[in-house]
C-alpha cells in the first residue's frame, strides 16, 4: 500500500541530495538494552553530524536539512521505514521512542529510572510523542516521566487511542522538527 509513497520519497531524496543514501541507519537502544539499527528516510545532508558528533535536532532553524527534509520530518514521513523495524520485531507500533546509545548512557546516569524504558520494545509512537513530540526532546526528564507512566499503565485500548491521536498530531504537523 505504501510502495508508491516510498518510491516517491526515495526519488525525491536522491534528486535533491544525490550524495548520500536514501535510507539513514542509526543505532538505537531497544528492549533489554539491545542495540539495533533503526531506519529512516534521510532528511539531512550526508554526514550531518560529522563535525558536531551526535546532537539532537531541536530547532526549526536547523540548517542541515536537504530540500524538503523539514517537510518529511514535520509529517513523520521520514519515520515510515521503521515499519521494517516493527516487522523484524525490534520495535512495536506504540512504546517509548528508542534513543541512541550515547544519549542512553548519558541519560541513565542523570535521570532516575531512565533504563526502565528498556523493559518494553521502543515504538514508532508513544504517550510522550502525542504529548509534545519533538518539544519533549529538549526536556528528557519530562519525556521519561511520560514513558514510565505509559509502561506502568499500559493497556490495549490506550494503545489504540495513542495510535489515533498520533494520526491527528502527524496530520497537523504539531511540535515537529
Amino acid at each position: 500500500v505504501m510502495t508508491p509513497l516510498f518510491i516517491s520519497v526515495s526519488i525525491w531524496i536522491k534528486w535533491v541530495s544525490f550524495n548520500g543514501s536514501i535510507i539513514y541507519r542509526q543505532e538505537r537502544v531497544g528492549k533489554a538494552g539491545k542495540v539495533f539499527s533503526l531506519y529512516k528516510f534521510r532528511t539531512m545532508v550526508a554526514d550531518a553530524e560529522k563535525e558536531t558528533g551526535p546532537v539532537f535536532t531541536n530547532s526549526k532553524q536547523e540548517n542541515r536539512y536537504i530540500k524538503g527534509g523539514y517537510f518529511l520530518r514535520k509529517y513523520s514521513i521520514d519515520e515510515l521505514p521503521q515499519l521494517y523495524n516493527v516487522l523484524k520485531g525490534e520495535m512495536s507500533i506504540v512504546g517509548p521512542r528508542p534513543e541512541r546509545p550515547i544519549f542512553v548512557e548519558e541519560f541513565s546516569k542523570n535521570i532516575p529510572y531512565y533504563n526502565n524504558r528498556h523493559h518494553v520494545k521502543g515504538g514508532l509512537t508513544g504517550w510522550a510523542q502525542i504529548n509534545g513530540r519533538s518539544e519533549l526532546t529538549k526536556n528528557v526528564n519530562h519525556k521519561t516521566q511520560y514513558d514510565l507512566y505509559y509502561i506502568k499503565n499500559w493497556n490495549l485500548i490506550w494503545d489504540i487511542k495513542i495510535i489515533l491521536k498520533t494520526i491527528v498530531v502527524v496530520i497537523k504537523g504539531e511540535n515537529a522538527y
